[in-house]
């Protein structure tokens, strides 16, 4: 059996190979991406979204990510498990942070965290890494703060925003981090952050030049109520499948 890949793993890999991520929220689908191959499982807080049927990630707790990455976690053996960490887990000190982030580690199995914003968190990452918990940031649009943009758009589109990026996206690196999340991001920015920085982009919407690609799963496999983001064109229609073998089922079962 294949070791679980670790975070040194994933650095090593910047500019030798495509780094391959997709969200998992429960053991089957960690089971399955991790056999088909993928590199990173990340357990999203989009979970809140494609799962619990809310409105946004604002509403998803520690409670929530925690029973969902342990579930990941019995269903992995060989990727690299990383988990978001919810609004209000990290945001009201670095006291509290530390102790929700190490409750990742201790209780679910995961092996890293991930943390959406830039400067602001540069000293808290550092004191993660510094104790021993990995972290993966994230910039450019964060869901966590769908109010603060207005809703769900596109970054770096100005020469000042692009600059912007670039600088929290340094900030990260220097805190630490072993990887960052670059999600929509314009593509020549996040092209020129990738080239830049000596640890690895995930990009999501983000454009090819990243060193690796993340999606939601229920997004590529087009297993969800709501259309996909414009970026994702998915790979099936598993909701029609599922629709469709649920009422030749009930259909069968009417008629005996």
């Amino acid at each position: 059996m294949k070791k679980r890949k670790t975070v040194v793993d994933i650095l090593q890999m910047k500019g030798k190979e495509t780094i391959s991520s997709l969200t998992a929220y429960d053991c089957v689908t960690a089971a399955l991406l991790e056999r088909a191959g993928c590199d990173i499982l990340l357990v999203g807080d989009s979970l809140g979204n494609v799962l619990l049927g809310y409105p946004h990630t604002l509403q998803v707790t520690m409670e929530d990510m925690l029973r969902h990455a342990a579930a990941v976690a019995r269903g992995s053996k060989q990727a690299l498990l990383v988990a978001d960490m919810p609004f209000l887990s990290y945001q009201a000190g670095l006291e509290s942070a530390l102790q929700n982030a190490g409750r990742f580690l201790a209780e679910s199995g995961v092996q890293a965290v991930k943390i959406e914003g830039g400067k602001r968190n540069q000293m808290l990452i550092q004191r993660m890494v510094e104790i021993g918990i990995p972290v993966m940031g994230h910039i450019g649009m964060t869901p966590q703060s769908v109010h603060t943009f207005g809703g769900y758009r596109r970054t770096g589109k100005t020469s000042r925003d692009a600059e912007t990026l670039m600088q929290e996206a340094l900030a990260i690196e220097e805190a630490g981090a072993f990887a960052i999340v670059l999600e929509c991001v314009e593509h020549e920015v996040a092209a020129k952050i990738t080239s830049e920085l000596k640890i690895p982009t995930i990009g999501i919407g983000s454009g090819e030049a990243c060193d690796g690609q993340v999606l939601v799963i229920n997004d590529l496999l087009g297993y969800s109520l709501q259309p996909p983001p414009g970026f994702v064109k998915p790979a099936i229609d598993l909701a029609a499948m599922v629709s469709e073998t649920v009422s030749n089922y009930i259909q069968q079962l009417k008629k005996s």
